[in-house]
């Protein structure tokens, strides 16, 4: 008689903590990061619902420093709808990324997976995984690094990889570079086999025995002496180890984007709402005054005359009056947008009222770069509660929640 093993996965996917999203204000004072809604659903639902697709998915690990009681309901129903285990890990203290993996190295390997999928959470991409762990087991290294290509120019903003194009193996890693290295940039998607633990944890042997101080991410926290707990995946791990033959590069082809603030929401929204109109295209919104991709709630309210999209997504309990044009926005929960007002390219947040023939307009700006001569170009976007008076106009402004607007601005951070 022969019996057979059932090989099993897990995920990681690290999420930071509240100290890590002033970038996404004034939207993370009601929400953190991670469960802000991009295109109709939280940011990490969208990593969480790939990684249940995965064959033998064991368990899916958050890593951060939130309190627990934050995500505990979106854990439970999330874990529910999807059909998978999901556990939370309060680092307590920052760790870094490469510092929480090996610290928490037991509680990963518990029930000894054959391959660890680990997913930053602040990306959005279509999450090939399957794809992914079929490549690093052909290729047989303890890691691989998904990659991607993009434009010359912004290349310099990520991690750069150089890639053997005949073997695949990382030969040179750069994060952030001064100068050109490579368009083919680090996804910060990545698939681990077990024995890559035992690597990192050499590794910070020898950063401790050779006395390196490892610097951090982290400017909140004041750094008094060496802690070699303290590593980031990227920089203390990636960079020694290229060229050594532990590290492969997956080539992902499609849709890829950094979430690094809170207008990068909509563009995002924008790249899902495409990969969904190909994959799921039930959950789009049909009708005579729907263009292109758009999600809306059920219960929320859009009158008939109102022109909706494309890339739109219209949260909850949200009225929508007559003669109203949406474009390329998100619209959250309980908001109203009076008659004949017209959105383009901004968020607004939770409860705010926009009058009557009002216009809320942000300036398209999909490069990763959101200041041009020291001026900000880029998505409006209303705190909750926020309100515009009828009739004015809000061009390129930051509003701060609860503040009411009773005359045009523009290019202003509104407090």
């Amino acid at each position: 008689m022969t019996t057979t093993t059932t090989t099993t996965t897990k995920a990681i996917i690290l999420v930071g903590g509240p100290s890590k999203g002033t970038r996404f204000r004034p939207l993370s004072l009601d929400v953190p990061k991670l469960l802000f809604p991009i295109a109709g659903k939280p940011m990490i639902y969208h990593h969480i619902e790939a990684c249940s697709k995965v064959e033998n998915m064991k368990e899916i690990i958050l890593i951060g420093f939130f309190q627990e009681s934050v995500l505990s309901k979106f854990i439970s129903e999330t874990s529910k709808q999807l059909n998978v285990a999901i556990r939370y890990i309060n680092e307590e203290k920052v760790l870094g990324t490469a510092g929480g993996l090996f610290h928490f190295r037991d509680i990963i390997l518990e029930g000894g997976p054959s391959e660890i999928f680990v997913l930053h959470s602040d990306i959005c991409c279509s999450f090939p995984l399957n794809d992914l762990l079929q490549f690093h087991k052909q290729h047989g290294r303890p890691c691989t690094i998904m990659g991607t290509e993009i434009e010359s120019e912004y290349a310099n903003q990520y991690g750069c990889l150089v890639r053997d194009e005949k073997t695949a193996e990382l030969l040179h890693y750069a994060e952030k570079p001064e100068t050109f290295v490579s368009n083919l940039i680090n996804c910060g998607v990545y698939c681990f086999s077990p024995q890559f633990f035992d690597v990192i944890g050499k590794t910070m042997i020898y950063l401790k025995t050779s006395g390196q101080n490892i610097n951090t991410d982290y400017p909140e926290i004041t750094r008094k002496g060496f802690d070699v707990e303290r590593l980031r995946l990227e920089q203390d791990i990636f960079v020694p180890l290229a060229g050594t033959g532990f590290i492969s590069v997956y080539p992902y082809v499609g849709f890829w984007r950094q979430i690094k603030n809170a207008g990068s929401s909509v563009y995002c929204q924008e790249l899902y709402l495409n990969h969904f109109a190909k994959t799921k295209p039930e959950v789009l919104k049909k009708g005579n005054n729907i263009i292109g991709n758009v999600i809306i709630d059920p219960t929320a309210s859009v009158d008939s005359s109102a022109i909706i999209g494309p890339d739109v997504y219209i949260g909850p309990n949200v009225k929508i009056g007559k003669g109203v044009r949406v474009i390329h926005s998100i619209i959250l929960d309980q908001t109203e947008i009076k008659d004949h007002a017209c959105i383009i390219y901004s968020i607004i947040g939770w409860q705010s009222l926009i009058g009557v023939w009002a216009r809320i307009e942000g300036i398209p700006n999909y490069t990763p770069f959101l200041y041009s001569q020291d001026k900000r170009r880029g998505v409006t976007i209303f705190g909750a509660g926020a309100q515009a008076n009828g009739e004015i106009i809000v061009s390129n402004c930051i509003v701060m929640p609860h503040k009411q607007l009773d005359r045009n601005y523009n290019n202003e951070i509104i407090l």
